[in-house]
């Protein structure tokens, strides 16, 4: 490329030392007709430059809180401000400043990927040289430059959610809003596309917020983030900083099959019991068909867990150590897994684009 993707002032060639808000959040509500409590009074900052998440399950006011963000959604009731913007007053500003990718694709089959992305050029001010020159510096930036003149609908599950993501830098835009965007792709795809992300964050300095339900994701990719369930943000912190708030290594027991299931659970029960009153253990959460059982070393705690369980009568069927990962986190604060929350849905997914002209009495 004979230019860099953004010419944004502060936003370009990576993150300064010194950042300064670029969204701020104060006791943000959404509730939907109906009297569903999506989003429940949450408080948060995004630097300038920075990639942040919300990590949850499906459900979890994830998608929610993303479109009040980009003006996709009125909120309730709090105070939400983006790039200096009110989100109740300022709201075509924000739509200039930012690029929204929410989970459904919003592209053309019919169109050639190459006329798809002038349009979306033209449609946000460009004159017509300048939209067919950004639309080709985003497809050899996106690596689909030799695909150009074919039509989307030919692409494959990746392709298309590349070309989805470049749809959203037509404008160059300082933020950045992704709701699970990697979701459905197979593991070569996704990622290829987190390299894009990582580049256009710590190269290009774009501040990027993405919702996700992986944790691998999140762990990844993301500078900090917001743990969030039922409507309510639970932690917040770096990857590392809240895995290490569960500290220690996490056994997970499984308890062997009995006759009934209220058997089965009668006894991890009592084997929480038993655990819990061991000073080597320091938290344990019932888990399906076990206890995951937090310890300070769990080489050392397996033989006395395992040798203590059998004096009791409590049949162990499996049993495996692991290092806290952000699942743990999620269990620590909610008593569940996110692998435990993979039925309903997410709050509202589809697709903007561009939004310029949108009311505001959506």
């Amino acid at each position: 490329m004979t230019c860099p993707l953004f010419c944004v002032g502060a936003f370009g060639g990576g993150v300064s030392e010194s950042r300064k808000a670029v969204i701020d959040v104060r006791g943000l509500v959404k509730v939907y007709p109906g009297g569903t409590r999506a989003v429940d009074g949450i408080d948060f900052t995004v630097q300038e430059g920075e990639f942040f998440g919300f990590l949850g399950p499906n459900g979890a006011g994830k998608s929610t809180a993303l479109k009040v963000l980009s003006t996709l959604l009125k909120k309730t009731s709090g105070q939400v401000s983006v790039a200096g913007y009110s989100v109740d007053h300022q709201a075509e500003q924000i739509r200039r400043t930012v690029g929204v990718a929410m989970q459904t694709a919003g592209l053309d089959d019919l169109a050639k990927a190459h006329d798809f992305l002038t349009l979306q050029g033209r449609l946000y001010g460009l004159r017509s040289s300048d939209a067919r020159a950004r639309s080709m510096e985003l497809l050899e930036f996106i690596g689909l430059a030799n695909v150009a003149q074919k039509k989307i609908g030919t692409f494959s599950g990746g392709m298309r959610r590349r070309l989805d993501l470049v749809a959203t830098l037509v404008h160059q835009p300082k933020v950045l809003f992704l709701d699970e965007p990697t979701t459905g792709l197979d593991p070569q795809s996704r990622n290829a596309l987190w390299d894009h992300l990582r580049q256009l964050n710590s190269e290009e300095g774009v501040t990027i917020i993405l919702t996700t339900q992986m944790m691998d994701e999140a762990d990844r990719l993301c500078e900090r983030l917001a743990i969030i369930d039922h409507g309510k943000i639970v932690a917040e912190g770096s990857p590392r900083s809240l895995k290490e708030q569960v500290g220690g290594d996490v056994v997970t027991i499984t308890i062997a099959d009995t006759d009934t299931t209220d058997e089965q659970e009668q006894l991890i029960v009592r084997a929480q019991e038993i655990a819990d009153g061991q000073a080597y253990v320091s938290a344990t959460t019932p888990v399906q068909d076990g206890l995951a059982v937090t310890v300070a070393n769990g080489g050392a705690a397996v033989p006395e867990l395992l040798r203590l369980f059998s004096n009791s009568d409590i049949p162990v069927s499996n049993l495996s150590i692991s290092s806290p990962t952000l699942d743990d986190v999620f269990l620590q604060h909610t008593g569940r897994t996110i692998r435990d929350e993979e039925t309903g849905g997410d709050e509202m997914n589809n697709q903007f684009r561009p939004f310029l002209g949108l009311s505001d009495g959506r």
